[in-house]
């Protein structure tokens, strides 16, 4: 997928495709069908396919105290972007300028004029330009005047509900991974680096990775069943992972994401690695002594050792770097 981060500047973006506009955070499967639509759609028609997103998100920047944790990095939007066929990626600089632009100016100098637009499709309930100004219905108008389609991407409905990125989030942070899945239609991942810890958990006979995560937003504190993807083994191993404060060993500590792979033990400092999260076990809790704590990471271990024994990794949907 071609990406161009400039597209109402110095970039050429393609003319006459088969656009999508959204933030598509998290890439759910509302996201998916919408775009996996513009793809085929504009093969079909022998157009050049685009999703046009936005960096930063622009509740960042015009309400930054009430910005959401987003789900993905940039990165990991366009990775998910490209899985869906879309042939090239507009990633528009979110400005003060470009937030003041009324939602009939865009339609002009943005979706005519620069990019000359065949046909456009967004969320029922994604609005655009100044005061949130713009909509299908408007879209739908102009381009009855100016010479393109417009319609809205259909609601999808998962888990019992209708698929949001807001879903998502909350799913996520209470730990949710089942209904997480429903809802991404994959596993939710972090991406992260291994930092050098203090050793606590070699010292238990559990030597962990304790993962610095670029993501906003991470599970709830607890323990999960987990996948650890390390690309410069090309490999991906079962491992158990922690996400709390680790209250047995430490107090008042800082959230970290610590990571026992099984039947692996080499040194991974400074390495990038990629984190889905499968199933939750467990609550963080404190616990009398090391001993019972090991204790239960042992069961921790053997109950991960029992899922993947069910799934195989082989057979599991995992979105690769």
């Amino acid at each position: 997928m071609e990406i161009l981060r400039d597209p109402l500047g110095n970039d050429d973006p393609p003319r006459g495709s088969v656009l999508s506009i959204g933030n598509f955070d998290g890439v759910h499967l509302g996201h998916q069908a919408v775009l996996t639509h513009v793809a085929t759609k504009a093969r079909g028609l022998g157009a050049p396919s685009v999703a046009m997103t936005f960096d930063p998100h622009p509740v960042k920047l015009l309400r930054p105290s009430e910005a959401p944790p987003l789900l993905t990095t940039l990165e990991q939007r366009l990775e998910l972007i490209a899985a869906t066929g879309i042939e090239t990626a507009l990633v528009t600089p979110f400005t003060h300028r470009l937030a003041r632009m009324s939602a009939a100016e865009f339609v002009r100098a943005v979706l005519v004029q620069r990019l000359a637009v065949s046909e456009v499709y967004i969320g029922k309930n994604f609005r655009f330009g100044a005061d949130r100004g713009g909509d299908v219905e408007l879209l739908r108008e102009m381009g009855a005047e100016l010479g393109f389609r417009a319609a809205s991407s259909p609601i999808v409905e998962a888990a019992g509900g209708v698929v949001s990125s807001t879903r998502v989030r909350e799913a996520v942070a209470t730990g949710r991974m089942g209904e997480v899945s429903e809802l991404l239609g994959r596993f939710f991942y972090v991406d992260g680096r291994v930092l050098e810890g203090k050793r606590l958990g070699r010292t238990l006979g559990f030597p962990t990775l304790n993962i610095e995560v670029t993501n906003e937003i991470e599970p709830g504190h607890g323990v999960y069943v987990t996948a650890v993807h390390i690309p410069s083994f090309s490999r991906t191993f079962s491992a158990v992972t922690n996400v709390g404060v680790r209250p047995t060993v430490y107090q008042n500590s800082m959230t970290t994401v610590e990571s026992h792979l099984l039947d692996f033990t080499a040194d991974l400092y400074r390495e990038r690695v990629r984190l889905y999260f499968l199933e939750r076990l467990r609550d963080e809790r404190a616990f009398a002594s090391t001993t019972q704590l090991m204790t239960q990471i042992a069961r921790d271990v053997e109950a991960t050792r029992a899922f993947f024994e069910a799934r195989p990794m082989s057979g599991l949907a995992l979105v690769l770097p």
